[in-house]
């Protein structure tokens, strides 16, 4: 099976990337995880999804496109001209609020909020205050993180960090984890 045959990219996919290059940011997830995220989300009808790491909005596109009309999207970004991009192309969309500021601090700022759906792309909610971000899910709700494998661009001692996260993540008994080996390498929480 090639998993990559036949995926159907959103209509602002390609734009997004295009404009990524240009500013010379190359964080964003491949499209394996956007496929992912776009049929998690549409599982979900009614859906309140967090996105903490915006980027510059190639993930966030996946996720719109998976979104019925009553779903609604928080997008967090630091870094505001990477946010621009998102948010220059995909801001006509009311569903979505986009937020430029630290996720770390969105975080800490909103803890007492419920997703049904959190995509931590990003140090806040992934590396640090995991167990508050993992606290703002709902029942059934679902948590994912990619960039689990190894990757070229990693920097020294990160590799243990995401060994340290895993690990962690594993002793979460009120979840269901699973682990894929798939992608960059992803984990999918589910609350019990």
């Amino acid at each position: 099976m090639d998993d990559l045959k036949n995926i159907q990219i959103p209509k602002f996919a390609e734009e997004i990337l295009e404009r990524a290059g240009r500013q010379g940011f190359t964080a964003s997830c491949d499209r394996l995880t956007g496929s992912l995220l776009r049929v998690l989300v549409m599982s979900k009808p009614g859906a309140s999804i967090l996105e903490l790491g915006t980027g510059t909005g190639y993930s966030t596109s996946w996720i719109v496109e998976g979104m019925d009309h009553n779903s609604r999207l928080v997008t967090v970004e630091f870094d505001a001209e990477s946010a621009l991009v998102a948010k220059d192309v995909l801001g006509h969309d009311e569903r979505i609020e986009f937020i430029i500021d630290d996720g770390g601090k969105y975080i800490e700022d909103h803890l007492n909020e419920k997703f049904d759906i959190i995509f931590a792309d990003t140090w806040p909610g992934k590396f640090y205050l995991v167990e508050e971000t993992l606290n703002m899910i709902n029942p059934n709700g679902i948590y994912i993180i990619d960039d689990l494998n190894p990757q070229s661009n990693w920097p020294e001692g990160h590799g243990d960090k995401v060994q340290e996260l895993i690990a962690y993540l594993e002793t979460k008994t009120e979840f269901h984890l699973a682990k894929l080996d798939w992608s960059t390498g992803i984990i999918m929480m589910t609350r019990k």
